[in-house]
């Protein structure tokens, strides 16, 4: 059984059933926004899904494919496990397992701009893995924010393919397009609502709430250098240092267009405030 849940449908872009600004600042860490999201996503899921049908099998939630640094969903799974588990102890059933679905390629660019061909070009590239004995007789529940062309759906489905999964599977999302009408860049719409600038970050990130993830630190990066610096010298030295070690993780510092400012961290940064340890040569 293979089912897709959301809990937004966009049908037009004057109303897209939620807040917009609420959703943009989801993508660049908020973690409040997080919050209510898989809160709201775990609810509307019990109730439209597991109060008709309760899943008699350990349920293992799954967030969308991350090499190092999160995405933005990972935080929004948080929440929706909590409020899920809250449910299954209720209901006297097995609380939730997690595992992870590993992805090989990083790239730079922004997902949101592409059309559904050259969505589904820049992912085909990409390989994912998961823990197939792990998951043996379990229900899958496959967590993502938003579906717009369904390229990351059909990535998942071509992983449970090359793995013989016969699991019954959930694929759900806070939010889907399906509207076909409307052109599948109103995700980068969503994304840049209210962060026109990588100033507009410095709210979030300075909120107790920020979870780092994959899109903030490819936009921090990728910006403009000199507005890069003033604003990156004007954050703490816990979120210098987490910007920087994250990078790394993801091999940012493979990519040309991250250079600079990556490197602007680690030479007038982290160099004077934190004296990196030189192993030799």
């Amino acid at each position: 059984m293979h089912t897709t849940y959301s809990l937004h449908h966009i049908n037009n872009t004057a109303n897209f059933g939620f807040s917009a600004d609420d959703y943009s600042r989801f993508k660049f860490g908020d973690g409040a926004v997080a919050k209510i999201f898989g809160t709201d996503l775990a609810i509307g899921f019990i109730k439209e899904h597991l109060a008709v049908k309760p899943v008699k099998q350990q349920v293992v939630v799954i967030s969308s494919p991350y090499s190092f640094i999160p995405t933005a969903t990972f935080g929004m799974k948080t929440w929706f496990v909590y409020h899920l588990n809250q449910w299954l102890a209720q209901h006297h059933l097995p609380v939730v397992q997690e595992t992870k679905v590993h992805r090989t390629i990083t790239y730079k660019e922004d997902y949101g701009e592409l059309d559904a061909k050259q969505r589904m070009i820049l992912i085909g590239n990409d390989q994912f893995h998961i823990d197939k004995d792990f998951l043996t007789g379990k229900t899958l529940v496959f967590l993502d924010d938003i579906r717009i062309t369904g390229s990351h759906e059909r990535m998942i489905t071509k992983m449970a393919d090359a793995y013989g999964l016969q699991n019954d599977m959930y694929m759900l999302y806070f939010a889907e397009l399906v509207n076909d009408a409307i052109h599948p860049n109103v995700e980068n719409q969503l994304n840049y609502h209210q962060v026109k600038t990588i100033f507009d970050l410095d709210r979030i990130v300075k909120s107790p709430d920020f979870l780092i993830n994959t899109r903030i630190v490819k936009y921090v990066l990728n910006y403009s250098f000199d507005s890069f610096c003033v604003f990156i010298q004007n954050q703490s030295a816990a979120v210098i240092e987490l910007f920087y070690n994250m990078a790394l993780g993801n091999g940012y510092h493979t990519i040309d267009a991250y250079q600079t400012n990556l490197n602007f961290i680690k030479k007038h940064l982290l160099l004077d405030n934190y004296k990196l340890i030189e192993y030799g040569n």
